[in-house]
C-alpha cells in the first residue's frame, strides 16, 4: 500500500487516518486494524516503540521525509486503521457508565482531549453533536488513538435513552457527586457559549464546577476531567 492512500482515508468514513506515534500506538493497543504505516525516521519510531510501548510490534514502511510531510507535515508516523464497529449509541444509553456529551464542539484538538480523559476515566461513551466529524485526524491526534478505547459517536442531537441529562453549567448548583446518579448523560458546552437554552431546558439537572472568583470558564476537556474523576473518586 502507497503513502497517498492516506490522502484518500481522509475522504473515507470507513477508514481513519492516525497522525503521531502515540496514536498509532493506542490505536493498536485497543484493537485498531491498521492497513498501512509510514515513516521517515524507522529508527527513532523504534526507539519510541522500545521507550513506550514495548509489548507492541510495528509494521511500518520507510518513507522519503519530504513525502511524508506532503501527507502530514509535523508527524514521524502516519498510519490508516479501518474504523471500529461500535455498539449503536441507545444501547450504550441503556447501558453502565457515564456518557459524556459535547454539543456543537468547535476546536477538533479539544474534542480529542476530551475522548482521551473520558477513556482514562473509564466513560462508557462519547457523544457529539454539531458540525464537527469526532474521527477527523485532528481528533483522533489530540485523543492519542484513544478512539478505539471508547464508543464515539456524532448524533444529530444528544440523546438521553433512560438516564439523567446532567448539564454542567456555571448557573447550576454546585457538583456534588454523591447527589448524581452513577450513569447519567453529562454535557457539555463551547467554552465562550456553554450549553444551549434548548439543552439547558431539557436537562433533570444542573451542576456546576467550583472555581475562583473571576475565573468564567474552563477548557472542555479540563472541564470533562474535572467531573469524570470527582465522580470515579466518590465511587459514583
Amino acid at each position: 500500500m502507497e503513502l497517498h492512500f492516506a490522502n484518500e482515508a481522509r475522504r473515507r468514513r470507513d477508514l481513519v487516518v492516525l497522525e503521531g506515534f502515540h496514536a498509532l500506538k493506542h490505536a493498536l493497543r485497543f484493537g485498531a486494524e491498521v492497513l498501512g504505516a509510514w515513516t521517515a525516521d524507522a529508527d527513532e519510531l523504534e526507539a519510541l516503540r522500545r521507550r513506550f510501548a514495548p509489548d507492541l510490534v510495528l509494521a511500518v514502511q520507510t518513507v522519503e521525509r519530504d513525502a511524508l510531510r506532503e501527507v502530514v507535515p509535523r508527524a514521524q508516523v502516519v498510519a490508516v486503521a479501518r474504523r471500529p464497529r461500535q455498539a449503536d449509541a441507545d444501547t450504550l444509553l441503556a447501558g453502565p457508565g457515564h456518557v459524556v456529551a459535547l454539543e456543537d464542539p468547535r476546536h477538533l484538538g479539544n474534542l480529542g482531549a476530551a475522548v482521551r480523559v473520558a477513556a482514562a476515566a473509564g466513560a462508557a461513551a462519547v457523544i457529539t453533536t454539531g458540525r464537527l466529524d469526532p474521527w477527523h485526524p485532528d481528533a483522533l491526534r489530540g485523543s492519542a488513538g484513544l478512539h478505539y478505547a471508547i464508543a464515539v459517536h456524532h448524533l444529530r442531537a444528544i440523546r438521553t435513552g433512560p438516564r439523567e441529562l446532567v448539564a454542567l453549567d456555571p448557573d447550576g448548583e454546585p457538583l456534588d457527586p454523591a447527589e448524581l446518579p452513577r450513569a447519567a448523560v453529562l454535557a457539555f458546552g463551547t467554552e465562550r457559549d456553554g450549553l444551549s437554552d434548548e439543552l439547558l431546558a431539557r436537562a433533570d439537572r444542573r451542576v456546576s464546577l467550583p472555581m475562583v472568583a473571576g475565573v468564567s470558564s474552563l477548557n472542555l476537556a479540563t472541564a470533562v476531567a474535572a467531573t469524570l474523576y470527582a465522580l470515579r473518586f466518590a465511587g459514583r
